[in-house]
């Protein structure tokens, strides 16, 4: 039984989260693409380094090649944020990422993207559950996965160039190069290493990397940016004079700051300084859009310069 949460399908590997419910779910989301004649335009599919995330992306590929949907397969693990890009630039109706994001390593998971590189919502969410609840094992066709591939209908990418370079084209990065910051990261085990490296580089930062290796046990932690789990960066920043510090989750799309001083930043405080500065010193105006877990101080700061 397939069942989403706030962040996608979670489930405990090798319990629900089984070659047999993945192929399931892929199914499923065939069915909702063809109903909606969206099934000619593809899709695409990435994967962090959680255990079985590759194979699992892979599994799914094999059931769209048998559906005659054309899939782009990320064939290096990737953050979220670059699978939610792709849908966005390149126009697709869907997109999924095998992962089970900040949560502990016996989870894995799967997340929906639709059109722009949103979150799937809850109504396309239980449209998924419903149709896969009224398919039978017998139904879900596979197609080998390098038939698949010789055949144009799995086509493997790997668009990190094309990511990054949207992101440089956003960023004012004559002024970072010109700060000289000393950067501490911490990727968590997970896939934020290669891309913010490769960033702070490119703007002639001195970055330092902690936790870099590929460990599906996350060093016996949650994957996941917060005060307690991110002690070792904190200790890295004081004590080697780092400007600031920067930890991501297991799949890249949660993030977590160390000041100068060693003080712990939430996403929350984050957001709130990067509205202001938006606001006060870019601006922008205009209505601000948050979800229900973000911090209300969004709200206040809207109030403030007249907006909603």
């Amino acid at each position: 039984m397939i069942r989403f949460g706030t962040g996608g399908w979670r489930a405990v590997i090798g319990d629900e989260f089984i070659k047999s419910n993945i192929q399931l779910l892929t199914k499923a989301l065939c069915v909702l693409m063809k109903s909606e004649g969206k099934a000619q335009q593809g899709i695409i599919l990435g994967y962090d380094r959680r255990f079985l995330s590759k194979e699992a992306m892979r599994w799914c590929g094999e059931v769209f090649a048998a559906e005659g949907i054309h899939a782009s397969l990320v064939n290096r693990s990737s953050p979220t944020p670059l699978i939610m890009f792709y849908v966005m630039k390149h126009d697709l109706p869907y997109g999924m990422m095998v992962t089970a994001s900040h949560n502990p390593a016996i989870y894995n998971g799967i997340k929906v993207f639709t059109e722009g590189g949103r979150d799937a919502s809850r109504e396309v969410t239980d449209e998924i559950e419903r149709i896969g609840e009224g398919i039978s094992p017998q139904e879900i066709r596979t197609m080998d996965y390098d038939a698949a591939v010789s055949a144009g209908l799995i086509e493997e990418i790997y668009p990190l160039n094309e990511y990054i370079d949207d992101i440089i084209e956003k960023i004012d990065m004559d002024a970072i190069k010109h700060a000289g910051l000393r950067v501490a990261l911490d990727p968590m085990y997970g896939v934020s290493e290669l891309p913010l490296k490769t960033l702070l580089l490119t703007a002639r930062c001195d970055v330092e990397t902690i936790h870099d290796s590929h460990d599906t046990l996350f060093g016996g932690k949650m994957p996941a940016p917060s005060a307690g789990t991110l002690r070792q960066l904190i200790t890295r920043v004081m004590d080697y004079g780092f400007n600031i510090g920067i930890a991501t989750d297991g799949d890249a799309d949660r993030l977590g700051v160390i000041d100068d001083t060693g003080r712990y930043l939430h996403a929350n405080d984050v957001l709130v300084l990067l509205y202001y500065y938006m606001i006060r010193y870019k601006g922008l105006h205009g209505a601000i859009v948050r979800n229900v877990a973000t911090t209300h101080m969004l709200d206040r700061v809207a109030e403030r310069f007249g907006e909603q």
